[in-house]
């Protein structure tokens, strides 16, 4: 490790998951000087492979988690205020089949969900905008919409979808407007303690630096772990469970806007959700693993899974050769001691290592994207005897893109429609999902198709693909195609390869 001292910041953290962007955006915007280092891309792991939902998690009362799931539902409202174009509701649909779970059980519990979260919400002074749960006919025309004719009865309540990557990223973008420096693609290859800092050794493609630091944070999600006892040469406290979630994408099975969330023999649940207007997305598995990879793969006995658990109600089988896409990503949860990888907690536990006299660290175990943003209001918390004077901010300030100033996403869309007639409805409200009112620095003074640039295939344009690279740090064509957008879905291997190639040779 070199010997020389390097930049000096409050806070520097490694690992840019949704937790670790989150926590730079919360510091920077305290006035700390912040530095996030991510050894991939922004959101690679972990934090783009969700079922991309912001919600309470219904199935956690089972486990008697009320406090997670209060924090969640509380936490719902929050974001579905300061990122409106990339969260909104969504309304799920659950068929009853007597013989898994009685009715009065599952009315008693959407009860709860509906009380938790408006209890919490009181508390804060807030209010919750989602209507609450109810009873439904599953009629073919309607709630029961491309389900068998068995199913005949059902319960609807309300949670949220959100673009998991995305808000990742426009956390880090939030983080490097408050002055954090954000470096993708930047490995921690080694820190230690010295009069009463952090040294810091990074190194990405071009080179090795140094920092220093008052305080560390580990948000490294499935590698926490590893980077305490390797990079940091400290000794664990605690423990992590590394369970591997699994998802495919099939076409859309019907055309109604809600999602189902079905209820397994094996007293797992499924969720099918409409996803990018024409399929269906359907997941998730959890699988005990033993370690993280990379790039984890869905394997055929998962695939077998999701397709028999969704063809169980589905009146159009779902066959594994209909699967158009999936994904795959590996969660690190607290190690709570259960046996079974669907009950083990999915709340989070901050680990501070901080002997006297010597500078901290807070270690990430757990957590889920919901309460991202809550986890790092407590990492600052946690922080606060060696960081002291800030408060917490982040639920009054939106994200980039999500000031709409007291508009609904509708007139947004239709605003931006009228200024420009040319361009099609359908394209700019996909553009306005993924940016909100920054979509007008991608529009520029375009007013046509032909304006904005290359069009790669689906719906990508150059225009919006530069931006990409100036502001959200997209370097290869998986970080454009997959991540900041999902553009990969609509388009065929020539188109990707075209976005590959422009990447290469001309940013």
């Amino acid at each position: 490790m070199p010997t020389s001292g390097g930049e000096r910041y409050d806070l520097v953290i490694i690992g840019g998951g949704v937790n670790g962007a989150g926590i730079a955006r919360d510091a920077a915007g305290r006035g700390l000087k912040v530095l996030l280092a991510e050894a991939g891309d922004l959101a690679q792991a972990t934090s783009s492979a969700s079922t991309k939902l912001i919600h309470g998690g219904l199935r956690y009362l089972e486990h008697l988690e009320f406090r997670l799931v209060a924090e969640s539902l509380a936490e719902r409202e929050v974001l579905l205020a300061i990122a409106p174009h990339i969260v909104w509701p969504l309304q799920f649909v659950l068929p009853h089949e007597r013989h898994l779970r009685p009715a009065w059980i599952i009315r008693a519990g959407l009860f709860l969900y509906d009380h938790l979260g408006a209890r919490a919400l009181r508390s804060g002074g807030a209010r919750d905008s989602l209507p609450r749960s109810r009873a439904v006919a599953l009629a073919p025309s309607g709630y029961g919409a491309g389900l068998k004719p068995q199913f005949a009865k059902g319960f609807a309540y309300f949670d949220c979808w959100v673009d998991d990557a995305r808000l990742v990223v426009l956390n880090a973008r939030s983080a490097a407007q408050y002055g954090a420096v954000v470096l993708p693609r930047t490995r921690c290859m080694a820190a230690f303690r010295t009069q009463g800092h952090w040294r810091v050794a990074l190194e990405n493609a071009h080179g090795a630096r140094e920092v220093q630091a008052r305080a560390l944070v580990n948000a490294a999600g499935p590698w926490v772990k590893r980077v305490i006892e390797r990079e940091l040469g400290l000794a664990a406290a605690g423990g992590v469970r590394l369970v591997k979630g699994s998802h495919i994408v099939v076409p859309r099975i019907h055309e109604r806007k809600h999602a189902y969330i079905l209820q397994n023999p094996d007293r797992r649940i499924v969720f099918l959700i409409p996803y990018e207007r024409e399929f269906t997305l359907v997941g998730t598995t959890e699988v005990a693993v033993a370690g993280a990879d990379a790039k984890p793969a869905i394997s055929s006995e998962e695939i077998a899974y999701l397709c028999e658990a969704a063809s169980r109600y589905t009146a159009r089988p779902i066959a594994p050769e209909s699967v158009a896409w999936s994904y795959s990503g590996v969660r690190a949860l607290y190690d709570d001691g259960s046996t079974d990888p669907s009950a083990v907690t999915r709340d989070y536990h901050l680990m501070l290592d901080a002997p006297e006299g010597e500078a901290p660290l807070v270690s990430v175990f757990g957590g889920k994207i919901t309460t991202y943003r809550r986890l790092a209001e407590q990492v600052l918390d946690k922080l606060a005897r060696w960081l002291p004077g800030t408060r917490p901010w982040s639920a009054a300030q939106c994200l980039p893109g999500g000031d709409f100033g007291g508009r609904s996403f509708d007139v947004l869309l239709a605003e931006t429609v009228a200024r420009r007639p040319k361009l099609t409805e359908r394209w700019l409200a996909r553009l306005l999902r993924r940016h909100g009112t920054l979509a007008a620095e991608i529009l520029g003074e375009a007013r046509t198709p032909e304006e904005l640039g290359e069009h790669f295939g689906g719906g990508l344009y150059e225009a919006e693909l530069r931006y990409l690279v100036a502001n959200e740090w997209a370097h290869e064509a998986e970080d454009v195609l997959w991540r900041r957008t999902k553009c990969g879905l609509h388009m065929d291997p020539a188109q990707r390869e075209r976005v590959a190639e422009f990447l290469r040779t001309r940013t």
